[in-house]
């Protein structure tokens, strides 16, 4: 059974950061996936950065796993995604349609698989979507994410894999 009482009892960083997180999973569609690249594309593509932006910087106050200090190897990837957010946001200025699309692509994937990551057992997310299922509920949805992945490469190479 889904209860956000994990998230509302969690600390306000991890609130934060979940809230931009969700922002950014909800606009990928219409940011990422749009055929037209126009004023919508445009502002979506606003909030989907601030979305990541706030994501990742809100993680630097998150320090439950920290590794080296208050920082973990998740850390790393808040970095990235800084780093990521500017080339892309300047190859969109510069008209660099190509590094932009490379980046915000790459983005995305970082995305998803950071969503990932939040299911495991004992993360909040957790919690929150499986309650106690442990790693079988997370089984059950890497298993239902790797479905959709080959299925979406299945169909757009007419059924024969790349090699």
């Amino acid at each position: 059974m889904t209860s956000f009482d994990p998230l509302f009892n969690a600390p306000l960083a991890i609130q934060v950061h979940v809230a931009g997180a969700v922002v950014a999973v909800l606009l990928t569609p219409v940011a990422l996936w749009r055929r037209r690249r126009d004023r919508l594309h445009k502002v979506t593509g606003y909030g989907w950065v601030l979305g990541m932006a706030v994501a990742a910087l809100s993680s630097f106050a998150i320090t439950e796993f920290g590794v080296v200090g208050p920082f973990s190897p998740i850390h790393a990837l808040s970095v990235a995604t800084l780093a990521g957010l500017f080339v892309g946001v300047r190859a969109a200025i510069r008209g660099d349609t190509r590094r932009h699309r490379a980046s915000m692509t790459q983005l995305s994937l970082a995305l998803v698989v950071a969503g990932m990551f939040t299911l495991a057992p004992g993360r909040i997310v957790h919690r929150m979507v499986m309650g106690g299922t442990g790693w079988a509920g997370f089984g059950v949805v890497a298993l239902a994410v790797a479905a959709a992945l080959w299925l979406r490469r299945h169909r757009r190479h007419g059924g024969a894999a790349r090699a």
